[in-house]
Formats: structure tokens, C-alpha cells, sequence
């Protein structure tokens, strides 16, 4: 092999070598990705908030099945994988009737694969980023939904409520969203806070219905704090007013306590 020869190789290792690495940061800052959270996990489960146009990481390991878990009812209409050579992607069903649930399972072959995977049902778009490892897989994901869980999430508290929304009346277009969820993470951790200019909305995992609920304390201005009333619907709770600043408070010396601060229009979330 002449000299030429070796350097065009060589050239075209560097080459793919930073192709890939850039590809890699990519990867990992890209725009609109939700990275997995301790404190998200119910069970096996890591439960994603749904958001339009939101890509969801999902870690994999070789010889492990991950189970994508969509909402009780909703019908995959197309599925596709970028890499389907070295990935193995299937779908099945769970339960029956209003309780019938689709399931879409990832198995890597090798560990260091990264591709992407585009789920469209009935309902919605589901992007997400597949990568495998060598261990600690996620063995399940789901979501929440903002709009549909409000709706039609009950307490499993009261069987006979089955039928009976959260809230009525509520026009869901007028939903603000823009809420700042930060302090300590327990496991009763809310989703997410909302409100339609009324009444305010504080989603918790499902695990809440099992668990302790912490009481929601009001912050005045003065950093001041007020016990405020407050009712538990599913892992709802609902306030008749609006806050700017809120807190959740659970336990004795060592204290957790979550804050939940309203933020104006526009403004970023952060953390």
C-alpha cells in the first residue's frame, strides 16, 4: 500500500472519528431532549411529561427488553427506527376494552448504538432517542398527559367517581403552564403546576395516592407562610385562586420542602 493510500485512510479515520464525536455532543444537547429523573421513577416506571415535539431519552441494554408504554386506548399507526440493524423494535397489546394498552419494545444488540425512534398513534408523536449501554437500563417509560390527565384522571380512592373529571368548565387553551418547580426531590415531587387565570392545578406522580400528601403553604411577600385550602383529585391538587409563590412541606427535623413560583408569560422555567 503506497504512502497516499495510507493517508487517505488515515484521513478518513479522523474524519469519522470526529464525525462521530461531534454527533455524540450533539446527541447530548440536542434541542427539546428530556433526560430520565430519580425522582420521576414510579416503581420500575420512568413517567415523562408529555410535550409536543419533545424528544425522550430512553437508555437500553443487549439481552434486556425496554417497554415504551402509551396511554390506556391509543393506537399505534405507524412506527420506525432509524437503525433497525442492530436494534430490535416490536409492538404488542396489554388488558382489553377502555383498559387496552399498546406497547412498543426496544432491544439493543450491542452496547455504544445511539438511533432515534418516531411512534405515531391516534392521539400523538412520540420522538424518542434510543441509546444502549453496558448495564443500569430503563426497563419502562411513560407519560403524563397535561391536557388529558386533567380532564379524565379520578381518584382511585373512590371507585364510584370513575366517570368525573378533575375540574369542569375549564377551557383548556387558556391553561398557563409557565410554573418553576424547584427545591428538594422527594418522591411526591409534582409534575408540573398550572392554572386558567382562576383556579390552579399541582399534578403529582401517581405514587401520591399511596403515599403521604404534603400540605400546601402560600408565600406572601414578606416570605411570610399561610396553610391555604386546597382539595386532593386523583393526583390533582386544586386551588380556587392563584399564587405567584407556593410551598410543599412534608416531615419533621429534616424537612422537604418544594417550591412552586408562577412565572410571567414567556419567561423560561429553569430549575
Amino acid at each position: 500500500m503506497n504512502r497516499l493510500s495510507i493517508l487517505s485512510i488515515a484521513t478518513v479515520a479522523i474524519t469519522s472519528v470526529a464525525a462521530n464525536t461531534a454527533s455524540a455532543k450533539a446527541s447530548k444537547t440536542a434541542p427539546g431532549l428530556r433526560e430520565p429523573a430519580a425522582e420521576r421513577y414510579v416503581e420500575a416506571v420512568q413517567l415523562y411529561p408529555y410535550a409536543e415535539g419533545a424528544l425522550y431519552r430512553l437508555f437500553t441494554v443487549p439481552g434486556q427488553v425496554s417497554d415504551i408504554m402509551l396511554e390506556p386506548g391509543e393506537t399505534i399507526v405507524s412506527l420506525a427506527a432509524g437503525d433497525t440493524a442492530r436494534w430490535v423494535v416490536g409492538d404488542t397489546t396489554s388488558g382489553s376494552g377502555t383498559s387496552k394498552r399498546a406497547h412498543i419494545l426496544i432491544k439493543p444488540l450491542t452496547p455504544g448504538l445511539s438511533t432515534n425512534l418516531i411512534a405515531a398513534t391516534d392521539r400523538r408523536v412520540y420522538r424518542v432517542q434510543l441509546v444502549s449501554r453496558s448495564k443500569n437500563p430503563m426497563i419502562a417509560v411513560r407519560w403524563s398527559y397535561p391536557h388529558s390527565d386533567f380532564i379524565t384522571t379520578v381518584s382511585p380512592r373512590d371507585a364510584r367517581a370513575a366517570d368525573a373529571p378533575v375540574s369542569r368548565g375549564v377551557d383548556v387553551a387558556s391553561l398557563h403552564f409557565g410554573y418553576r418547580i424547584s427545591g428538594d426531590k422527594p418522591d411526591w415531587r409534582p409534575l408540573r403546576a398550572f392554572d386558567d387565570g382562576r383556579q390552579s392545578w399541582i399534578e403529582f406522580p401517581p405514587s401520591i395516592a399511596t403515599s403521604e400528601a404534603p400540605p400546601l403553604f402560600l408565600i406572601d411577600d414578606e416570605g411570610e407562610a399561610a396553610l391555604v385550602n386546597y382539595r386532593m383529585t386523583g393526583h390533582f391538587y386544586v386551588v380556587d385562586r392563584i399564587f405567584s409563590v407556593a410551598e410543599l412541606r412534608l416531615g419533621g427535623k429534616k424537612q422537604a420542602i418544594v417550591r412552586i413560583t408562577r412565572l410571567a408569560p414567556g419567561k423560561r422555567k429553569g430549575r
